[in-house]
């Protein structure tokens, strides 16, 4: 092999994960590191804008992958969009900024599935880490972080009747901070990943802004990688593609990749990393048979309950005001489970075209936060131009239909309570004819989408489906790591871009500690 180049540390992908690492990596070690990443630099002001129209625009433009799944047969055969950051920042330069780490159990769960030092207690500490809170600093938030979070401000009084609606279903309330102590049973505002002047912070902003001119870090943009290089089992390089030309580099340590639920196993397969059938299948060389690379594809599904409001409400600046994790089974063990139920709540008619009206609205949107269903990401060829084939076989579980249709009916119990008197209008979407189980599961088959927060493809873990151990080292190879969402043994509650960036801050420190 011909290198042009010889780097400590080569990372692939430049979004939630990746940025963070080279971060970590010039701040503690000093040492050289490229940072590769497929799309674009973030010079589109439509990315540091926080205004609704701004934020959707890049929805599908040159800054989004373009994904779509095959078609779900649970959801009427529909292919589903998902939107997945092609810039620098990845996803956090693109997605709506709303910060949920998660719940606790949910890295209990790791831990209890195997993989030590991911519990609850252990992670907390790379959340603060990250963390720049306007609240300031406590036993759960951080401060002098290079992450810019704040609370959400001004919220509509529509949003506030939210929250006080829940508190009278019995809910806790009253500055609920589901990022505190206890994600569940309280309504809130959300938090979000904003500067104090209002602009999007992304991890490309946050922490490769800090050290771009750092003499010993190169990031270099419009450069995909089309293969992992490997000498025996050992990861020692990468090659990429920029502007027609084909190069190589290598790694003196490590290569880590951080390319996302979908990018990170693909490369893994195109590399020869996967199930030996399928890469054969594909006429790719065998490095390790990884039968899991690909497997346990795990997202969030939700659709909108819509409602015309009797008052004009105040434009939002984020998708969601106001929010809820809750539980839909009064017989679960609370101590070992996550809520398995999330509201977006706001002043929008978030529903699809055919049931908006020329009038203010607000909406409850019910999420699917711990499904059953499992899916795939697979090749359809060995050409790295070809995007991946994606199956998430959404609401393949019959329980994951149940979540969602107690979601409707908690929606209705919320919007009938006495806060919601002087809004409450007609309700738009499903409609209050529909009440039967069979009626409500057709709405939902018809209309519910993904909310953009793939995990799972590259899992961390012990049992013969496990791509990485808990160091996230790839098995059956050395020199090579994955460190994004895609290593999530199982979904967390919640938007997964916080977690992500948690994920992120560990690699560094394992990484770090391996020097």
């Amino acid at each position: 092999m011909n290198f042009e180049h010889t780097f400590d540390y080569i990372i692939v992908g430049a979004g939630a994960a990746g940025c963070v690492i080279a971060y970590r990596l010039i701040k503690n070690l000093g040492c050289s590191v490229l940072l590769l990443e497929a799309g674009n630099p973030d010079n589109n002001p439509a990315i540091h804008n926080t205004d609704m129209q701004s934020m959707t625009s890049l929805w599908g433009s040159n800054a989004d992958w373009g994904y779509s799944t095959e078609p779900e047969p649970s959801l009427g055969d529909r292919r589903i969009s998902i939107a997945q950051g092609k810039v620098l920042g990845g996803g956090t330069s693109i997605n709506a900024m709303m910060y949920i780490r998660g719940n606790r159990r949910d890295y209990d769960r790791w831990k209890y599935l195997g993989n030590e030092g991911w519990s609850y207690q252990e992670v907390l500490s790379y959340f603060k880490k990250s963390e720049d809170y306007e609240g300031g600093e406590s036993a759960y938030h951080g401060v002098g972080g290079p992450l810019h979070v704040i609370n959400y401000r001004n919220p509509a009084p529509v949003s506030q009747a939210f929250v006080s609606a829940a508190m009278e279903l019995g809910y806790a309330g009253n500055g609920w901070d589901c990022n505190g102590e206890q994600q569940e049973n309280g309504a809130f505002f959300y938090q979000s990943t904003r500067t104090q002047d209002n602009r999007r912070c992304s991890t490309a902003v946050a922490f490769l802004r800090p050290i771009f001119g750092h003499p010993t870090f190169t990031v270099a943009t419009n450069a995909q990688v089309t293969r992992l290089l490997f000498a025996k089992q050992r990861a020692i390089g990468v090659e990429y593609l920029q502007d027609g030309n084909f190069h190589q580099v290598k790694a003196e340590s490590e290569v880590i990749l951080s390319c996302g639920a979908f990018e990170s196993p693909k490369l893994l397969m195109l590399s020869g990393v996967g199930s030996a059938e399928h890469l054969q299948a594909h006429g790719i060389p065998l490095i390790v048979d990884l039968p899991g690379v690909g497997k346990n594809l795990q997202d969030h599904l939700l659709f909108g309950v819509g409602y015309r409001c009797k008052q004009e409400q105040p434009v939002p600046n984020l998708l969601s005001e106001a929010g809820l994790f809750t539980y839909t089974n009064s017989n679960i063990d609370l101590s070992t489970n996550s809520p398995n139920l999330q509201f977006f709540f706001g002043p929008v008619q978030f529903v699809e075209p055919q049931y908006r009206v020329d009038s203010p609205g607000f909406t409850f949107a019910p999420i699917l936060v711990q499904p059953q269903s499992r899916g795939t990401v697979s090749l359809i060829s060995n050409n790295p131009k070809d995007l991946a084939v994606l199956r998430p076989n959404y609401l393949q579980s019959e329980a994951d239909l149940d979540v969602l249709i107690r979601g409707v009916e908690l929606s209705r119990e919320l919007v009938n309570t006495r806060p919601f008197d002087e809004f409450r209008g007609e309700e738009l979407a499903p409609g209050i004819a529909v009440t039967g189980k069979a009626e409500l599961r057709a709405y939902i088959c018809q209309v519910a989408s993904t909310v953009w927060h793939p995990v799972g493809t590259c899992k961390m873990g012990g049992d013969n489906d496990a791509v990485v151990n808990p160091l996230l080292q790839v098995y059956g190879v050395e020199g090579l790591r994955v460190a994004d969402a895609s290593i999530m043994p199982t979904i967390t509650s919640g938007n997964t871009n916080a977690p992500t960036i948690a994920i992120a801050e560990k690699a560094a420190d394992m990484i770090i500690a391996a020097r």
